[in-house]
Parts: C-alpha cells; sequence; structure tokens
C-alpha cells in the first residue's frame, strides 16, 4: 500500500479498516490533510467537514471495538454533491439564494451510504441548478480540472470528479441526466458509472414539490471514483431499496457473468458530429483491450442513438427545462443565465414544436427507441461509444455563443441518448495523450451494470491512466 492512506483505494481502505490495520480516525484525517492541501488550489469542495467528519469516524472506531461494522463502506471517507439533501447542510446546488436551505434529513441516496458507514469528508461543487458541464457559480466559485486548469473538470459532477482524482476521498457521490457523472468522469481521468434509472433510490429536490418526468425517467445517482472496483463497491452500497423513491426496484446487483467471447458494438459516430482524432484512437485502444481478452469486436451501425439524442433535447431541454427559466432568470447567476440561453436557443434549432401534443408523441416515441435498443442488446450484450465526440472542452465553451454551444451539445450525444432511454453506463479512463484523459463508455442491459464493471477492468488494466494526481 502507498505511504498515505488518501492514495489508497476505497477497497484498499475499507479492508484495512476492517482487519483493524488502521482505523477510521487515521484514514479520515490523512483525508482531510489532503483536503487542506489541495482544496485551495481546485475548490473540488464547496464545503468541507473537519468536526463532523472525525467524529463520525471515531464512532466508527468505537462501534467497530463493541465488534459491530455498519456496511461495506465502514470508515471510508466520501463526498456528496451540493445539490443532495445531507442532513445538517445547505443543499446549495450552488446559487446564492439557496445558501441557507439546510436539509433536515438525507436524501435516500446519501442515507443508504451513511448506513454502509461512509464518512462525510465534505461536498462537492457543481454550476448552478446543475445544468452545465462546466463547474463553476458565484456562490462557491471555479472547480479546475487538476490535469489542466484551461480545461473543464466537467459537470456538473465537476467537483466530484476533481476531488476523487486528487485523493480528497475515495469515492464521490454524483448524479446524472444526461452526463453529469460521466464525462466528469472522463474530463478528469476517474471512473464513473450511471446506473439503470431504478437501481439507486432517489429524490431530487424538496420532498414537497412534484419531480418533472425527465426526472423521474432520467435521472440517477451513482458514484465517481479512481478504479472500476471502488465503482463496484460505491453503486453496492448506494443500491439499496428505499420506499421514498416510487421507482426504485431491488434487483440483485450481480447475474451470469459475461461469456469470455461476448459480441461488443463498436459506435464512432451516428451521423451528429465527426469524432475527434485522439477520442477516436483511445476507442480503438479500448476495443483492442476487448479484443484482446477474448472478447469479439464489430464496428456497427447505431442509429437509435442519434434518434434518442435529439428525443433528449427535444423533451429535457426544450420543453421540461423550460420550466426552470423563470428560477434561472431569478435566482442564477450570469454564467448560468447565458448558459440557458444559447442551451434553449440551441433546442430552438433542432425543434420548433414544443407543445403538449410534442410531448405526449415524444414520450410514446421514447418507448419505441428503448424497444429497439432493447433488441440491439440481445444480440450486443456490450456497446462501446465515445463519453463525447470532443476532447475535454476549453473552461465556458458553452458561453462562447450558439455556434459553440451547438457543438458542444453535438459533441455530448452519446451521453444523452443513453440517458433518454435509462440505460446503465460506464465512464472509464482509456488514454491520456499529452497528458489530458480521455475516457471511454460502455453500456449493456437494463440493470447489468455487473457487466459493464467486468467490461471496465478490462479497458483499465491497459489505459495507462493513474491517479490520484498531484494537482
Amino acid at each position: 500500500m502507498s505511504e498515505h492512506i488518501w492514495q489508497w483505494t476505497a477497497t484498499q481502505t475499507a479492508e484495512a479498516i476492517r482487519t483493524g490495520t488502521i482505523s477510521s480516525r487515521e484514514a479520515t484525517e490523512s483525508v482531510l490533510e489532503r483536503i487542506d492541501e489541495v482544496n485551495p488550489r481546485i475548490n473540488a469542495l464547496a464545503e468541507v467537514s473537519h468536526d463532523e467528519a472525525l467524529a463520525a469516524a471515531d464512532a466508527a472506531d468505537r462501534q467497530q471495538a463493541a465488534g459491530h461494522l455498519n456496511g461495506p463502506l465502514h470508515g471510508v471517507p466520501v463526498t456528496i454533491k451540493i445539490n443532495s439533501d445531507q442532513s445538517g447542510h445547505a443543499t446549495t446546488n450552488g446559487i446564492t439564494a439557496f445558501k441557507n436551505a439546510v436539509a433536515d434529513q438525507d436524501a435516500p441516496h446519501v442515507a443508504n451510504w451513511r448506513k454502509a458507514g461512509a464518512i462525510f469528508v465534505g461536498r462537492t461543487n457543481t454550476p448552478a441548478f446543475s445544468i452545465r458541464w462546466f463547474t463553476d457559480n458565484d456562490l462557491h466559485g471555479r472547480t479546475l480540472n487538476p490535469w489542466d486548469p484551461e480545461r473543464t473538470p466537467g459537470g456538473s459532477s465537476g467537483g466530484a470528479a476533481a476531488a476523487v482524482a486528487t485523493g480528497m476521498g475515495a469515492l464521490a457521490h454524483g448524479n446524472d441526466i444526461g452526463g453529469s457523472i460521466r464525462y466528469p468522469a472522463a474530463s478528469c481521468g476517474v471512473v464513473g458509472i450511471r446506473p439503470t434509472v431504478g437501481r439507486v433510490p432517489s429524490w431530487y429536490g424538496p420532498r414537497d414539490q412534484d419531480q418533472l418526468l425527465g426526472v423521474q425517467n432520467m435521472l440517477v445517482q451513482g458514484p465517481l471514483a479512481r478504479t472500476v472496483a471502488d465503482a463496484r463497491l460505491g453503486l453496492t452500497a448506494m443500491a439499496a431499496w428505499s420506499p421514498e423513491d416510487p421507482f426504485c426496484v431491488p434487483v440483485p446487483l450481480t447475474a451470469e457473468p459475461l461469456p469470455h467471447r461476448t459480441r461488443v458494438a463498436v459506435v464512432r459516430e451516428v451521423g451528429i458530429t465527426p469524432t475527434d482524432p485522439a477520442v477516436d484512437a483511445a476507442l480503438t485502444k479500448a476495443a483492442k483491450a476487448l479484443e484482446a481478452a477474448g472478447h469479439l469486436v464489430e464496428e456497427v451501425e447505431l442509429p437509435v442513438l442519434a434518434d434518442a439524442w435529439k428525443l433528449w433535447w427535444q423533451l429535457v431541454q426544450g420543453i421540461e427545462f423550460s420550466e426552470l427559466a423563470p428560477s434561472i432568470e431569478e435566482y442564477g447567476d450570469s454564467a448560468i443565465q447565458k448558459s440557458a440561453e444559447n442551451q434553449f436557443a440551441v433546442a430552438r434549432r433542432m425543434s420548433d414544436d414544443f407543445g403538449l401534443d410534442a410531448y405526449m408523441r415524444g414520450y410514446a416515441r421514447r418507448g419505441t427507441l428503448i424497444r429497439e435498443m432493447q433488441l440491439f442488446l440481445q444480440q450486443y450484450p456490450l456497446v462501446l461509444t465515445p463519453v463525447s465526440a470532443e476532447r475535454t472542452f476549453e473552461i465556458d465553451a458553452d458561453l462562447q455563443g450558439v455556434d459553440r454551444m451547438q457543438e458542444v451539445i453535438n459533441a455530448q450525444w452519446p451521453m444523452m441518448s443513453l440517458a433518454a432511454l435509462g440505460f446503465p453506463a460506464l465512464s472509464v479512463p482509456a488514454a491520456a495523450p499529452g497528458g489530458l484523459p480521455i475516457g471511454v463508455q460502455i453500456t449493456g442491459q437494463k440493470f447489468r451494470e455487473d457487466t459493464l464493471f467486468q467490461a471496465g477492468e478490462i479497458i483499465e488494466a491497459q489505459s495507462g491512466v493513474t491517479t490520484p494526481v498531484q494537482a
């Protein structure tokens, strides 16, 4: 094991605590020291909980001394995103007006990690309203990418990805309605899992407010980690069933493993935008790793993904997120207002049909596309795509105008399409040419995240991308 505990994986830390090699307090003190060293430079954590975390670690040590381990994350330091309720902390979502919106109970996914024994050391930054791929807001400031400060750490879970990448907790909570786990993971060279809708119990926003249909059908909670094994551990702890989520289902986390020769479909483009040569090379490297492991890798066309990408922008951005426009105008900072303006302009370019009939037809079409994707996955249980068709965006690319916003949106087709249809997807580092990581995305059948982890570990072993980075 490495000299410093903060460099260990979550799996190593949990095992060392379980066997008594280290205490929960020692693990927590090491991570807090790392936070104090690095966070002032990259601003991944909007809030650091020194006293609360140490008190929780001491309680965990007392419980262990009495012969009780809380669960698989007993004593492991983790972070929670500021757009999710954590008892006693403000759910700011990067909005100044919400700086005193203190939650009186944990969201169900946060509660699951707490029950599993995790120690909450801080809360990670996000863009205002969590609807940008760039992590910056007037309340908490800008989060930097620890690999290159001129590039975005991704969003909206940019703080979570940057924290994990630099050793400020081996696991971070994130959420994803259109790439908010997977894009930050790819941007910061870490692993991020978007689970199947219904795998992890969730509630987004106040409990007395109805959730948008897109939130119910597309938003998920999941972990970011430095290794695939840690992402598996984090998901296992987060996925316990809760009655608070009307769509949560208690499906087993594992089933029959992939056969040695599984058919893998490689999808490079779907007619929306060209793939950057470096991204394409990373995809080829990942495909060759799977092929070398014995899988049958084939280049395929999959137009259903292009249809699903466009449907996301019509239903979610064009229709449902328009409900947020008055709040963004009233409470948003200048960056989110400009980004939202550009996003809505692109949505209008893609469709001018945002009425009730279009909404009903869109959700009817969604069911057809899900069916088509499920039938395809019977032939190819794994699909390999880029995470984004572009390399990690320059900071504030979405503020450069509608045309650049259109390019940003086009590049994100691999993530939006799968979110629209509710399928699981794993972002795993594949390469880091020029010192900037590139991730690839693996998707598969619903509730078969275990197969994504199985394939992800093959790609991970050949990637050459190592974290934590020094920042």
